[in-house]
Parts: structure tokens; C-alpha cells; sequence
């Protein structure tokens, strides 16, 4: 692989947005990669996800790495430092805000990958060789950093070259509009439809205040769902809004250690459908009580049953990460449900288990019936097809 060469030094520095365009491009790219990855990997596997094919999955990761690699080279090479460096620049100019150090970091992480990658292109390994195979695995893992983070050098480049926000209302126009939409929201009248965090660290949110069968578009700073929140300006539409308010910045994560590129390999699992097949085609008790027992199995493989608590704790992770009023609500709700879901998963365990000690089979009266019907002897006459009834006319 040809090593990607920095511009040339008489050549223009392309402008932060162009470089966050480049970021995009890459993103973009690693995205079908991912997606082509995810289907080659799935015809190495059977139906309940366990790897079958061990030198196809192989080949299919070795593509994987060699395709983001040369990706990487030729979309955002030359300009990884430049985008850092218009990144840095506009993180030093923000008001402090809770995330600001969590962003350094990235970049700074960003910055050392990008490093790796660097030496890898500047000496790379013999081209088809086993080393060449453990040089790419190895890059990986910086590759998919860029994948998943560079969104935060993107959007400081593109703040940075983006117009400043400059508040629409005076103070007293402020105050009256917070009235009005305070009033709406009493009486179920203001209609949240968006809501995104600013450079600051203020969540911002759009919603159509409703008044007399008109609606305006006002935007609204802080939580909706406590008393305190502003609103900051009014539109006649969305679009005009987006233009004139503070620029979305990312949005956090749940947990920190996920990446979309780099998931765990799928835990082999039963379908809800599968066990139900189980069940039908069936003759004896056991048949059935195995069913619902994969249904509540728990630990590596767990059954569909345990997956749903999992999901509904995890949700509610997520709604109390979201440091709202109404998310810590929906939290409280879907813990709630998780215990119902867990009391449930213990009785259907206690069920299944006294269906397996009741040593019965189906009575031999439930008959299967053909699906097809026996064809009739080569040498008999078929039977005339029935006549329609006549209905005696009257006079």
C-alpha cells in the first residue's frame, strides 16, 4: 500500500469543514465496510449464531482490516492532523462545560491512533504475507477509534468555521415568551418535538407553542420537565430555527467502552419462534418443559425471556442517563417492569418444571392428519363431479 503524503507546502489548507467533510467521507466508508463485514461473517454461522466456518470468518476480518486501511489512507491521512489541530483550537475558545475534558481526551486518543496508523503506512509489511494479515489486525482497533469518535473533531471544526450564536429576544421578549409557553404547557399545549445539547452544555429543545389553533416554533433552554427553562427564540418554522440556534454538538453514550465496529461475537440463542416449533412438534411432556426452560435459561446462552429483563434494565439505563426529569421517571417504570418480568421468568421455571415431572405423552387420538391425499388407482373411473341443486321454480 502506498503511504497517503501530506499536501504539499505551497498548497491551501483545506478549511475545517472541508476536513470535517473528510472525517464524514471515512465514517461513511467504514459504515458499508462494517455492513459487508457483518454479512460475510454471517454465512460463517448457523442459525443460533455459533461459528461454523473458522477460516471464512477469518478471511472475512482479514478483508475487513485491509478495506478500512486503505480507507483510511486515502480519505483522511493527509488531513488527521489538520483536523485535530482546527479541533484543539475550537475547544480552547468554549465556555467550560462538563464534557470539555472528556472531549480532550478524544482527541488526544484520536491523536495517538492516528500516530500508529502513520508508522504503519510509512513501513508497511510485505503485500499478501502473514505479517501483513497481523500489521492490519493490529490497526484495527485505531481504525474503528477514528470510526466511532471522530464526530467530536468534526463538529469543533465545523462550529469553529460556523457562525456564533447570537440570542434573538431581548430580555423582556424572553420573559413574555416564557409566559406564554409555560401557560401552554399547563394546558397540554406546547409540543416538544426536538431536542439537542449546545456547545455549553444547555440542552436545547423545539416545540410548537399552540395558541388560539396557530402554532409558533419556539426553542426552549433547560429541562422541559422542571420548573426554570427559557424560551430563546421563536420561528416561523424548523428550518429557520436551526439556522439561527446553537449547533448541536454530539450526543453522549450510554457506556463508554462500546463501539458499533467492535461488538462481542453474538451469544448463541434460541428464537422465541424455534421454541414454540418445539413445543408443537412435541409428543411427550419433556418435549414441552424443555421449551420453556430455554425460554428462562440463564447465563452465556440465556433464553428469550431473561434477554427481555436484560433489555428493559438496559433501557432504563439509558432513560436515567439522560438526567431528565421525566427519563429518571421511565426509569423508576421500566425497573418496575423488570421485577415483573423477573417474577414471571421464575414462575414460568417452576411451571415448565412440573410439566417435565408429570411423565405423560400426547393420547394416541390426536391423530396427524395428511397433508396430502392418496391418488386414486390408474384403472379406476373418478367419481362425477356433484351436480348443483336445482331449486324448484313456482309459479
Amino acid at each position: 500500500m502506498t503511504p497517503a503524503n501530506s499536501p504539499a507546502p505551497d498548497t491551501p489548507l483545506p478549511t475545517a469543514s472541508a476536513l470535517a467533510s473528510k472525517a464524514r467521507d471515512f465514517r461513511l466508508r467504514m459504515a458499508v465496510i462494517d455492513c459487508e463485514t457483518d454479512a460475510a461473517l454471517d454465512m460463517t454461522r448457523d442459525r443460533h449464531g455459533r461459528t461454523v466456518h473458522a477460516d471464512a470468518a477469518a478471511a472475512a476480518r482479514a478483508h475487513r482490516d485491509k478495506a478500512a486501511l486503505e480507507a483510511y489512507a486515502t480519505l483522511l491521512a493527509p488531513h488527521a492532523e489538520a483536523l485535530l489541530d482546527a479541533a484543539r483550537l475550537a475547544l480552547d475558545e468554549l465556555p467550560p462545560a462538563r464534557h470539555l475534558s472528556g472531549w480532550r481526551a478524544v482527541l488526544d486518543g484520536l491523536a495517538s491512533s492516528a500516530a500508529e496508523i502513520r508508522r504503519a503506512l510509512d513501513r508497511p509489511a510485505a503485500p499478501g504475507s502473514p505479517a501483513e494479515r497481523v500489521q492490519h489486525a493490529a490497526l484495527w482497533p485505531h481504525l474503528t477509534a477514528w470510526a466511532d469518535h471522530s464526530p467530536i473533531a468534526s463538529n469543533l471544526a465545523d462550529q469553529r468555521d460556523g457562525q456564533h450564536y447570537r440570542a434573538p429576544l431581548t430580555d423582556e421578549e424572553q420573559q413574555l415568551w416564557t409566559a406564554r409557553a409555560r401557560a401552554a404547557q399547563t394546558r397540554g399545549a406546547l409540543e416538544l418535538t426536538e431536542s439537542w445539547y449546545a456547545a455549553d452544555g444547555q440542552p436545547i429543545t423545539l416545540a410548537y407553542l399552540v395558541e388560539d389553533d396557530d402554532s409558533t416554533v419556539v426553542a426552549l433552554r433547560g429541562d422541559p420537565g422542571v420548573p426554570g427553562w427559557q424560551v430563546i427564540g421563536h420561528f416561523a418554522h424548523e428550518y429557520e430555527a436551526g439556522k439561527t440556534l446553537p449547533a448541536p454538538v454530539p450526543p453522549g453514550v450510554l457506556r463508554s467502552d462500546i463501539s458499533r465496529f467492535n461488538r462481542p461475537a453474538p451469544a448463541p440463542e434460541l428464537s422465541l419462534q424455534d421454541l414454540i416449533r418445539d413445543v408443537v412438534e412435541g409428543h411427550s411432556a419433556g418435549d414441552a418443559s424443555n421449551a420453556l426452560l430455554g425460554a428462562v435459561q440463564r447465563g452465556y446462552a440465556a433464553g428469550p425471556m431473561v434477554r427481555l429483563q436484560e433489555l428493559l434494565e438496559t433501557s432504563g439505563q439509558f432513560a436515567s442517563a439522560l438526567e431528565t426529569v421525566q427519563g429518571r421517571q421511565i426509569a423508576a417504570r421500566l425497573s418496575a417492569l423488570g421485577r415483573q418480568i423477573e417474577f414471571l421468568t421464575l414462575e414460568v421455571e417452576e411451571a415448565a418444571e412440573d410439566l417435565g415431572a408429570t411423565v405423560a405423552v400426547l393420547p394416541p387420538h390426536r391423530t396427524p392428519v395428511l397433508r396430502t391425499r392418496p391418488r386414486p388407482a390408474v384403472d379406476t373411473t373418478p367419481p362425477a363431479p356433484p351436480r348443483a341443486s336445482m331449486t324448484a321454480r313456482h309459479r
